[in-house]
């Protein structure tokens, strides 16, 4: 153990291996979609499961992992974590139908969330305050490789070898890093036995589920009623809500929480929480409309797509660590706040430059920008959620933290989904106006009504989409006049609505920025102390 505090390196080594290939799995499935769908015979609503699944158990189970690693040990859940994900990887790998592939998502979100969590904790534990920064910032650089990775790699498999091989990747690097947990990293546990608070795990768990799945199938259900059920989406949610709050009331009058409601008393956890949560909501709605736009609007296929976007990841991964070991010296409050203003810059770059002929040297500059601002964001933010957090509070403050960056990412997809789709609605039917002008008036009508009522059913949007399906028995001078106009509709409309929808995750983004300034700077005459392992810690190494 005492060898380990000396030398954490080679324990964060172990700890990012496993996170990677969380952060991969995020993103990799998403380039998937139309293989997995076609080689399993299955419909869109079940495909897009798969996604959901995922990320629904992921967000729910966070808070309670964390708190598990404390009272059980972070290496243990970080072990079992592990265990679990590389055994759904395979499965997922072996499924035969859609309800075998979802189910072993289901079990992935699981081990998902059983490992997250316990990398942070073990961080703080290991790394001393001073040199927190520079472990958390290669921690955020992983991520930036794992975000590059998903869709480029991804795409690569996908197209070469077989979806399934996605999935199959994790296995052998799930083994290698399961052994090495054993071997590197020590067991480290608060010297104090936690209780556990069930009525809390109870109520958070159920509470951020009701939440959580309202917001990701909401639009699905257009907001209302689910389908034969005799509940809506605003109950859903409203329900998870109202049960969220009683957690908290509940948690204020426990001796042993499972969301200690102290952490929140230091300033600067509560603001990075925040924070957190504001970047995954701008992360997520900037994202989603850009990669449909490169996908449908300019054709790219899923490799290119991805190849497009790599110099964001790739500089974020550069950045990163040169970030958080600068946050280690001048604390993270002025280098997050020029983190996140770049970023936004850089997407709102790349928002300008998004037309119906550009290429991916249009891209190259903005995507830089945003990546550098990417990459100086993550780490010092998690230096000043943690920085002042003992090891005994870790698992908890990082199931919290991890949790709250979910639940944006969530918040974002639904809001700007639904936005995204409002402003379509719109910009397809104006489009559909102007253009019918130039077909024979016999045509102009029907032309309208295509697009009016793709609009009203939802719009389903794919590589090569149109916008509008021909009706049959046209004349082929005409139908090859209405294919190419459709065409010009669809592009222009989803440029048209891409612009606007944009405006509100950049403001996001910039609204954020500007919230730095509540963090609280750690003073120049302030030694960072490193708290004893006599009267925190108890080691148990194996």
């Amino acid at each position: 153990m005492a060898e380990t505090r000396r030398n954490p390196w080679p324990v964060l080594v172990v700890l990012v291996t496993g996170f990677f290939m969380i952060m991969l799995d995020t993103t990799i499935v998403n380039v998937a979609i139309p293989a997995m769908s076609a080689g399993l015979n299955t419909t869109l609503d079940q495909i897009l499961w798969v996604l959901n699944a995922y990320i629904l158990v992921y967000a729910v189970l966070l808070i309670t992992a964390g708190r598990l690693g404390d009272l059980y040990g972070q290496r243990n859940l970080f072990a079992i974590g592990l265990a679990i994900f590389t055994l759904a990887s395979a499965l997922c790998g072996f499924a035969q139908n859609a309800n075998e592939l979802i189910a072993a998502r289901v079990f992935q979100g699981v081990g998902g969330a059983l490992l997250t969590p316990q990398t942070l904790a073990i961080l703080t534990t290991l790394f001393p305050p001073e040199r927190r920064g520079a472990a958390f910032g290669i921690w955020a650089g992983v991520a930036g490789l794992a975000t590059l990775a998903g869709p480029t790699v991804g795409g690569a498999i996908v197209t070469y070898i077989d979806w399934r091989w996605i999935f199959y990747v994790n296995v052998p690097i799930g083994i290698a890093a399961l052994v090495a947990t054993f071997v590197i990293i020590p067991d480290v546990r608060p010297g104090r036995r936690h209780g556990f608070d069930f009525v809390g795990v109870i109520l958070a768990t159920v509470g951020l589920f009701g939440l959580v799945f309202g917001l990701i199938e909401g639009e699905r259900f257009k907001w209302g009623q689910i389908d034969s059920y005799l509940i809506t989406i605003p109950e859903v949610i409203g329900a998870g809500v109202v049960l969220l709050v009683l957690f908290v009331i509940w948690e204020r009058y426990q001796a042993e929480p499972l969301v200690p409601l102290s952490l929140f008393e230091e300033r600067n956890f509560a603001v990075a929480n925040w924070i957190a949560a504001s970047i995954a909501f701008g992360m997520m709605s900037l994202f989603l409309p850009i990669i449909i736009y490169l996908q449908s609007v300019r054709d790219f296929s899923a490799l290119t797509a991805g190849l497009t976007l790599a110099p964001m990841s790739l500089t974020s991964m550069f950045v990163a660590p040169f970030a958080g070991r600068l946050a280690d010296r001048i604390g993270g409050k002025y280098i997050l706040m020029v983190g996140i203003f770049l970023f936004a810059v850089g997407f709102s770059t790349i928002t300008f430059v998004a037309g119906p002929d550009s290429t991916w040297v249009n891209f190259l500059a903005p995507a830089i920008i945003a990546g550098a601002g990417m990459g100086m964001t993550f780490a010092p933010m998690t230096t000043v959620a943690m920085r002042n957090i003992s090891p005994r509070m870790a698992g908890a403050a990082s199931g919290v933290l991890n949790t709250t960056r979910q639940v944006g990412a969530a918040v974002g997809s639904a809001v700007v989904g639904a936005l995204l789709q409002n402003n379509l609605a719109n910009t397809l039917h104006d489009q559909a106006v102007i253009h019918a002008a130039l077909l024979p008036a016999g045509y102009r009508e029907q032309f309208v009504a295509a697009f009016s009522s793709v609009a009203t059913n939802g719009f389903e949007i794919g590589t090569g989409q149109n916008g509008a399906k021909l009706p049959p028995g046209l004349p082929p001078d005409v139908a090859q006049q209405i294919t190419t106009l459709a065409h010009d509709v669809f592009v222009t409309g989803y440029i048209d609505a891409l612009k606007p929808t944009l405006v509100l995750p950049i403001a996001v983004l910039a609204l954020t920025a500007l919230s730095t300034l509540l963090i609280k700077r750690r003073k120049r005459t302030e030694v960072p102390q490193v708290e004893p392992a006599s009267e925190e810690l108890s080691a148990a190494a194996s």
